[in-house]
Parts: structure tokens; C-alpha cells; sequence
């Protein structure tokens, strides 16, 4: 973790915190020379300095013939250790500005070269600040005390500055009032620079004020008693006479060592009551007199002396990013914009789609009253008025007549369009637009989203960026047959993510069992992947590796779940937000907990090998994941109900559908139809509950996926890929093997049996026991697999391996 000191808290917590260097340079390379170089010329600087203090006027002399023959002029020698520049900068400085106190300067470009190295310098601006007020104060005060040089010296201690200002200033107030000027910020600058010497002075004004009052002896030999008389009554009438409102003490005159101690004296021990006084412990003790003549004395509040306490540095929000400081998000760069050469759509186009619809339901007799046009990248929504009276399933049924009249595939009719009041008609533009994802990144809305896990997916019927919150989905089932854009679809949403999120906010765990669609990246493994600790591939393409993966994703669910709950947090938003602001302790098993997206790419091929070792940890982490910052995207070609079971459905309620052959495809994946009616090429609708929205997915080519990937590659990431808890499942025997774990509870009765009549039969096993061909065949083999029968011979009975029931007794205690 990287820890630095803590500036002032920002006004809403939700911002980020700013960066705290004042520089900023594209490459870390700049940030390491400049504050090398600032460093080695504090030193120089340094070195000049001093070396002035004894040849300054040695130098002076050879300076007097001007600088410039002073500079350039090689045959002059300067005695000064940083040479001609040192005597000349420290001339200039010294001498022209601020006389000694400009090794404050020097001061201030070490603190500067080490913050922009990064290394902890306590508050920057603060001693940036402090620094200079010190350097004018210390300059005019040498200025002051030192107004006037000796003729053999070169240098004036205050330098020009603080001649000038101090010879001002003493005309302005005087010698006497420049010399308490002098001192009241002298001193303001100690005390508000360090608190342990306001406390220090604190203590001791009140130990002056304390020692400054009378004691008790005191008191008794200079009081005359008129006197205590009067201070009495004078006490007396400023505190009221009421029980209730003081809390009395009764002390004896022997016992000044337990002040606040109940003591009762006798009326006839007390001959003169004292005046107001204060004990050695701070304690006011004042008399009032009361009926039964004792002294009743009050203990007022103290006032507790404050100690000269050190506040302990503050830090500031843990950072996760510090870890990848240099860390450069894909530029646009990588992108390219395919919008080029793209064709529009024409008036002539949709005023002659216009006069087909009209004319088309005229020939049903349905008359529309109003027709709008909106233009989208591949297709055009017609949004027509019926007039009254016509029932809009009548409009519905002629949609393949509609396609018809317009020659046109994927026509699609909405009836009716949700919030709008009218029916949509979707016809597909004879020259469809290309989406690129150039223009997705590009886009306001994209830049300035707020969402944790940002997606934009592609271009909406009215041209809008269409973005969601991965978080809010929380998981996606998308689907589509061949070669209509779901492999590209699963590369926008990674691309998404890519330019939004650093490494240390998001981990991918790909799987994918055609071992070429994610391989692409790979790249990406140190920096953005996650996998198992004795993975050789970030890729997953092995079943059994898949299914290692699955359960270990539900170890690290449950574990993430167990901090939460100490944390007392409901989800991963609050949880890192009280481990940024450091309310959490990592040292009790707290960490920053990144967002894990599982990328299946081809899930319909794992039901088939897996089934249900599959389905369920998938369940599982469907169900539960969603609150500790897990989530699922399953993309499969098969939408058929034996691959996206009931249990999948339910978890996913976010669904994508490319393009499907069939009507119960498309009932399958959206639970409606539709998207047997899509044009393909990225043409998907969206089904997010009971809205659904047809959207045209970006394109981003694979030359594009490599340079992104590329580029992120390229720049320094972690030691290893983010390491997801072991898991070791359990080894099931292969076909034909078995398992002598779970043995048949007869197993110990039938190996007697056996070895007892020296045949391995089961039929006899079936006679024996009373049992079942096939749970006699089990018996039989688990025999065998113990060792205890030979194998098979086919109509002969199996040989038994052991002669006497004590070699089978020792074995069974073996198992």
C-alpha cells in the first residue's frame, strides 16, 4: 500500500482526491529528472552559498568589471567552489535579495525536488508558505541589526531587500516599533508553526499568574481581620446562598492534603474564616457562612490544564491506483473511425417507405391519422397514428405484408410503442450505417459517466449512445447465432470497461472453451486478468480448470461476504469507501476489493461437457454475487431451453439477443419474439425487465482489440495476475473406475461372504443379501477394486485373491 501525508479533507468525499504533485509530465521519466535536477541545484546552490561567506569579497573585486566579462571571460578565476555561475547566482541571491536568509532558498528547492520525486515531505503548501514569511522576516531583521557593513566585507547580511524594507519600515514606526513588530511575528510564526510552543507558553503564563497570588501564611500575617471581614461579605454577596446550586465540600484546616474529602470540624476549632484562596491542586475554595457555623466551602470547576499533546499525522484516503501510478489509459487513437464513407439515408427513401405503409394498410381499410420518421443507424422507426376506432392487432398481423410491399427484411412492429401512444414500424435502411466504437469512446455521454462499471454498448434507433451500469444489470445473458456480432458484442462491453476502469478497481476471469475468441487477451494478464494459483493460462479452456475456477469465484464470494459483515457494510461500494477513508483496518484481513467481471464465452458447449457442475456454482454466483462486486456475462449461440435453463433465466435478468434463427430462440433468450426478426451485423435488442430496446452494437475490429491490449501490455503492471483463493475439488474417478470412498454398505458383509466360500459370484451376492443385479455388480466391482476378487471371466465365477478371513480383516481395517 502506498501511504502519504493527508491534505485538507475535499468538501464532498465522492470526489476523488486530487493528485498532489504540481507537475504534471506524460512520461515518470520527467518526474524523475526534474526533481533530480531540482535536487542538484539545491545542493549547488548550497555549496555557492557558503563558499561566498568567505571569498565573496575576493570575488567582488574581479565582478566589479561587469558580469559580462565576469561570465565569459576565461581568463578570469573565481575562487568560489561552485566557480564563476556559483559566485555570480550567489551575488545575485545574497547581496541583491536576501542577504542569509536565502538559504531558505535552498531550502525550499530540496523540500520541492523530493516531492516530485514523491517522497513524503510533510505539508507541502504549508512549508512552502512558512518558508517564505521566514525568509523576509529573517531578511529584514538582519537588515535592521546589521544596517551598516564593515569596509572590508563584501556582504550585507539582510541583502538589498532587507535593507530597503528595514530602512522603510524604521521610518514608518520607528526603531523601537519595527523592533516589536519584529518580535510579535517572530513569535506569532513559532507558535502558529508549532503547537508544542503555544502550549509551552501557555503553561507558562499560568504559572506566573499562579505564583503571582498570595499564599496562606501570607494571607494570615497581612490581613488584619477587618479586612477578611470585608473580603467575606464581599464574597458573600457574589454567591448566592442556595444549596441547590453549589456543591459543598466540608474540608478541616489539618487535612490540606485531601481537599476534596467530606471533613466535619467543630464550631469552636474555627476562629476566623479564610479568605478566597486557591489549593496547590487549582482549587477555589470560598467560605459561606451557614446557620450551624460551620465553613461550608465550594469546588468550583477546573479547568484541566491541556498537555502539550502531539497530534498524530493524519493520512490521507487510501489510493488503490498508487499501486499503477503511471498507469495510462487506451487512447482514441487505437480506434478507428469506420463512420467514413458511410451512406446516409435519402428523403427520397422514406418519403417512398411513407407512401408503402399508407398504401399498404389502405388496402386493409386502416386509416392512419399521423406518421413520423426517426432515422437510426441501420434502421428507421416509423411511428404511425391509427385513427380511432381501429384495433391495433389488426396492424400487427399485417407485418409480413408490410415487408412485403417494402421488399425488405427484419421489418418489426411494435404495437404499441410504451409511453408513446403510437405504433412503431422498424424498416431497415437499404445502406446501413457502421458504428464504430471511435465514436462510442468519443461520446459526452460516455466521458462523463459516473457509473462504476460503465458499458456503452452501441447507437439507439435515435442515434444516443446506449450505456448501462454493469453493476445495476448485474449479470448478462447474451445470445445469437453465428457470424451476427455476439463475439464482437462481448469485445465492446471489454473495451468498455477498459477505458474506464484501472486495473486495481477491475479483474476479469475469462473463460472460454473454444480457446480462440479471448485468447486475444491475454495480453492483459498482470494487469486486468484473475485466475487460479496454479493456472499456467489466464485464458480458461480446460473443463475441469473451468470448474476449479467457478467454485473458487464462490470461495472468494463467500470470504468477501464474511468482510462485509464485519465491516458492517451492505455492499462493495460502502465497503471500499470506508477502507479508502481508512475506518477499516488492514491488518484484521481488510483490502480494497476490485470488481470481477466472469466472461463465458461459449457456455452452451460447458452444460453440454459439465452440466450441472456447471450450472450450479454459475447459479450460485448469480444469486448472491452481486452485492461483494461480482458479476457474470454468459454468451452462448445456442439459446435452447436444455442450455439456458430455468435456474440461468432466473438469475440473468439482463438479457442481449443478436439475431436467432427461430421464434423460440428468441422466446428462449428474451421471453418474447423478436429477435428472429433482427438484420444481423450487430442488430440486438436489449431486454432489461419489462423494457426492451433495440440497439445497433458498435463495431471494433480485432486489429483494434490487439493495439488496445497491446498498449496496456506494454506499460509496467503487477508482479502476477490478481490470484483467486485455491480450490481444491475433489479427484472423481474416470469411466470404468471406482471410487472405494463411498463403499456399499454391504461391502464388509460381502467381501466375508466371498472369502468365505472362496467364490466370487454375484449371483450369490444376490442370494446372500437379497438385493438387485445391478447393486450386486457394484459390490462386485468394489471387490474387485479392493483387491479382494480377481477380474471377470466372463460366465466363470471370479477368482478370490484372499484365503483366510484374517488377511480380509486386516484389509477392511486398511480402507
Amino acid at each position: 500500500m502506498a501511504f502519504r501525508a493527508k491534505k485538507k479533507p475535499a468538501k464532498s468525499k465522492n470526489k476523488r482526491t486530487k493528485k498532489k504533485r504540481t507537475f504534471q509530465f506524460k512520461s515518470e521519466k520527467l518526474y524523475f529528472l526534474l526533481g533530480l535536477f531540482v535536487l542538484l541545484l539545491a545542493a549547488y546552490l548550497l555549496i555557492s552559498f557558503v563558499s561566498f561567506l568567505f571569498y565573496g569579497a575576493a570575488d567582488q573585486s574581479i565582478m566589479d568589471s561587469g558580469w559580462r566579462e565576469f561570465l565569459f571571460n576565461t581568463q578570469v578565476k573565481a575562487q568560489n567552489k561552485g566557480m564563476k555561475l556559483g559566485a555570480y547566482l550567489s551575488e545575485v541571491i545574497m547581496n541583491r535579495g536576501f542577504g542569509l536568509a536565502s538559504f531558505g532558498i535552498v531550502y525550499l528547492l530540496a523540500i520541492t525536488g523530493m516531492r516530485i520525486l514523491g517522497r513524503k515531505t510533510g505539508n507541502f503548501i504549508k512549508s512552502i508558505l512558512y518558508s517564505i514569511v521566514c525568509i523576509i522576516w529573517f531578511s529584514i531583521a538582519l537588515g535592521l541589526f546589521f544596517n551598516k557593513t564593515n569596509a572590508g566585507s563584501a556582504i550585507y547580511w539582510g541583502g538589498h531587500y532587507g535593507f530597503v524594507l528595514s530602512n522603510w519600515l524604521r521610518s514608518l514606526i520607528g526603531i523601537i516599533g519595527l523592533v516589536f513588530l519584529l518580535f510579535i511575528s517572530g513569535l506569532g510564526i513559532v507558535v502558529v508553526r508549532f503547537d508544542s510552543a503555544f502550549n509551552l507558553l501557555k503553561g507558562l503564563m499560568k504559572r506566573q499568574a499562579k505564583d503571582s497570588l498570595p499564599d496562606d501564611e501570607t494571607l494570615n500575617k497581612t490581613d488584619t481581620p477587618e479586612q477578611i471581614v470585608e473580603g467575606e461579605e464581599a464574597i458573600t454577596k457574589i454567591i448566592e446562598d442556595d444549596d441547590d446550586v453549589v456543591k459543598a465540600i466540608f474540608e478541616s484546616d489539618e487535612e490540606d492534603d485531601l481537599p476534596l474529602e467530606e471533613t466535619v470540624t467543630e464550631p469552636e476549632e474555627i476562629e476566623v474564616a479564610e479568605a478566597e484562596e486557591e489549593t496547590d491542586d487549582g482549587i477555589e475554595v470560598i467560605p459561606i457562612e451557614k446557620e450551624d457555623d460551620l465553613d461550608l466551602t465550594v469546588a468550583p470547576k477546573v479547568d484541566e490544564e491541556e498537555g502539550d499533546s502531539k497530534k498524530p499525522e493524519e493520512l490521507e484516503d487510501y489510493d488503490p491506483t498508487l499501486d499503477l501510478a503511471s498507469f495510462k489509459f487506451p487512447t482514441l487513437e487505437l480506434l478507428e473511425d469506420h463512420k467514413f464513407g458511410n451512406a446516409e439515408v435519402k428523403n427520397e427513401e422514406l418519403v417512398a417507405n411513407k407512401n408503402k405503409i399508407v398504401e399498404t394498410l389502405r388496402h386493409y381499410k386502416i386509416e392512419i391519422t399521423k406518421i413520423r420518421a426517426t432515422i437510426g443507424p441501420t434502421i428507421t422507426l416509423y411511428e404511425i397514428v391509427p385513427a380511432p376506432g381501429v384495433r391495433i392487432s389488426k396492424i400487427k398481423n399485417l407485418e409480413d405484408d408490410i415487408a412485403l410491399s417494402l421488399a425488405a427484411l427484419g421489418i418489426r412492429i411494435i404495437a404499441p410503442i410504451p409511453g408513446r401512444g403510437t405504433i412503431g414500424i422498424e424498416v431497415p435502411n437499404q445502406n446501413p450505417e457502421t458504428v464504430s466504437m471511435h465514436s462510442i469512446i468519443r461520446s459526452k455521454k460516455f466521458q462523463e459517466s459516473k457509473a462504476e462499471l460503465p458499458v456503452a454498448l452501441g447507437k439507439t434507433i435515435s442515434n444516443e449512445t446506449f450505456m448501462f451500469d454493469l453493476v445495476k444489470m448485474p449479470h448478462i445473458l447474451v445470445a445469437g447465432a453465428t457470424g451476427q456480432g455476439k463475439s464482437v458484442g462481448i469485445n465492446v462491453i471489454i473495451t468498455s470497461l477498459l477505458y474506464k476502469k484501472h486495473p486495481s478497481q477491475l479483474k476479469f476471469v475469462f473463460i472460454d472453451p473454444k480457446k480462440v475468441e479471448l485468447n486475444i487477451y491475454s495480453v492483459l494478464e498482470k494487469h486486468y486478468l484473475a485466475k487460479l494459483p496454479d493456472a499456467e493460462e489466464p485464458v480458461i479452456t480446460d473443463i475441469q480448470k473451468v470448474k476449479n475456477t467457478l467454485n473458487s469465484i464462490n470461495v472468494e464470494m463467500d470470504a468477501r461476504y464474511d468482510l462485509l459483515k464485519a465491516a458492517q457494510a451492505r455492499n462493495i461500494k460502502e465497503y471500499n469507501k470506508k477502507f479508502i477513508s481508512r475506518r477499516l483496518n488492514p491488518e484484521k484481513g481488510h483490502r480494497f476489493m476490485p470488481y470481477i467481471v466472469v466472461i463465458i464465452d461459449e457456455f452452451a458447449d460447458l452444460i453440454m461437457t459439465a452440466g450441472k457442475e456447471i450450472e450450479l456454482p454459475i447459479a450460485r454466483i448469480a444469486q448472491l454475487a452481486r452485492a461483494v462486486g461480482i458479476h457474470m456475462i454468459i454468451a452462448t449461440q445456442r439459446p435452447s431451453t436444455n442450455i439456458i435453463t430455468g435456474v440461468i433465466k432466473a438469475n440473468f435478468p439482463a438479457r442481449i439477443a443478436f439475431k436467432v434463427a427461430s421464434m423460440i430462440d428468441s422466446r428462449t433468450i428474451l421471453d418474447s419474439p423478436g429477435a428472429n426478426q433482427l438484420i444481423g451485423r450487430g442488430d440486438m435488442l436489449i431486454s432489461q425487465g419489462s423494457e426492451m430496446t433495440r440497439v445497433q452494437c458498435a463495431f471494433v475490429d480485432t486489429p483494434e482489440v490487439e493495439n488496445i491490449v497491446e498498449f496496456i501490455g506494454d506499460q509496467r503492471g503487477y508482479p502476477t495476475a490478481f490470484l483467486l483463493p485455491e480450490y481444491a475439488g475433489d479427484e472423481e474417478p474416470g469411466p470404468g473406475e471406482v471410487d472405494l470412498r463411498n463403499r456399499d454398505e454391504l461391502f464388509d458383509d460381502a467381501a466375508r461372504v466371498v472369502v468365505m466360500n472362496q467364490m466370487g459370484s454375484t449371483s450369490m451376492i444376490q442370494r446372500k443379501f437379497s438385493i438387485g443385479y445391478n447393486r450386486a455388480g457394484r459390490l462386485m466391482d468394489q471387490l474387485e477394486a479392493a483387491g479382494i476378487v480377481g477380474p471377470s471371466e466372463g460366465s466363470k465365477a471370479r477368482q478370490v485373491l484372499l484365503q483366510d478371513e484374517y488377511s480380509l480383516e486386516q484389509l477392511l481395517n486398511s480402507l
